[in-house]
């Protein structure tokens, strides 16, 4: 692969399934496993070819300012291009917003999908095009490719009402030829080919299928996501279950019972508590006297007095008191003052 790869990220939606938590920054900078969900997305293409170029081609929009600040003082050495969508008119719109940027290959990559996969094969791989896949028992929820007689994909499906095309497309394709795909959009968008006002990709995928290219798909057997506070906790249990924790150096905190898998923040100060399983502790927390089960505690949040399970607690939030399953937004009190039943 000779010319620079594209990686299309489209981030611009309002993330409203994860408020209160997106009111104050955009959900690709809610934590898992000791990271942000961002970090997560961009772990996935460490395993890209060394001699590639890439260039990373972010779609922002409401609190997208914070991102780029983030990427910047994060990843200060990755090329990087911002681009605003500023109406929320669907998956198509926001990569089409970049077609003065896309030509040959790409990657597109929605930005609250975690996946595991290779990519190694992108430096040999001469498909037109591929679907990153998973089957799944019940594919009705799902958008599906259906498959040809020649194992290529005929057709992206949403929602199907039969059983056995199961291979549910997870949010990550690649285009050798970024500009078909654009032409496709192109196409899409003067036959008004919409859902709600929203012109999604499955759409103009399906024009460059009739139009001929020739897409593969590729299994993937984990593909998690970060969208809405049930899967943002179930994300970070299986980070955590697998290798994402930091559990033998957070186990230093004395007077602190530390159940694995669980991560503490190096900077977090954690007094008299039992922590764990499936919990995460932030940079700056303070938790004291204080039952954590499968939990996440963003930076600078102060807990006390309080057992939590199933909780997502905001950036410089405070609890006090009170067993309780909590959804705390950034910079939030909850105090029971000694009020339970």
């Amino acid at each position: 692969m000779s010319d620079t790869l594209k990686i299309v990220i489209p981030m611009a939606g309002y993330g409203t399934r994860l408020r209160p938590h997106t009111w104050s920054r955009p959900k690709q900078l809610m934590s898992l496993a000791g990271k942000t969900v961002l970090e997560h997305v961009l772990d996935q293409f460490k395993s890209l070819p060394d001699d590639l170029d890439v260039e990373f081609i972010f779609i922002v929009g409401y609190l997208g300012d914070k991102v780029e600040a983030f990427m910047k003082k994060n990843y200060p050495n990755l090329k990087v291009r911002y681009i605003v969508q500023s109406e929320m008119r669907g998956q198509s719109h926001a990569i089409y917003l970049a077609k003065d940027y896309l030509k040959g290959p790409m990657l597109m990559v929605f930005a609250d999908t975690l996946i595991e996969t290779n990519l190694s094969i992108l430096g040999t791989d001469q498909t037109e095009a591929i679907a990153w896949v998973k089957p799944v028992p019940d594919p009705r929820r799902f958008g599906v490719t259906e498959i040809g007689a020649d194992g290529l994909v005929k057709r992206l499906i949403e929602k199907p009402k039969e059983m056995h095309n199961n291979l549910a497309v997870v949010g990550f394709y690649y285009f050798k030829r970024s500009e078909d795909l654009i032409a496709a959009i192109e196409t899409q968008m003067e036959q008004d080919v919409h859902l709600k006002g929203e012109f999604f990709l499955a759409d103009a995928v399906n024009i460059m299928l009739q139009r001929g290219t020739q897409m593969r798909t590729q299994r993937v057997d984990i593909w998690l996501d970060a969208g809405t506070p049930e899967a943002v906790l179930e994300t970070n249990h299986y980070l955590l279950e697998n290798g994402r924790g930091n559990t033998a150096e957070a186990s230093q905190h004395p007077g602190v019972t530390l159940v694995r898998p669980s991560f503490i923040h190096p900077e977090a100060d954690v007094q008299n508590s039992v922590i764990g399983p499936y919990t995460s502790i932030g940079a700056g927390c303070v938790v004291k006297d204080t039952i954590i089960v499968e939990s996440i505690l963003e930076d600078g949040a102060q807990v006390s007095n309080v057992i939590l399970e199933n909780s997502l607690i905001g950036q410089n939030a405070a609890v006090n008191g009170c067993p309780n399953s909590l959804n705390v937004g950034d910079n939030s009190t909850v105090n029971f003052d000694g009020r339970c039943r």
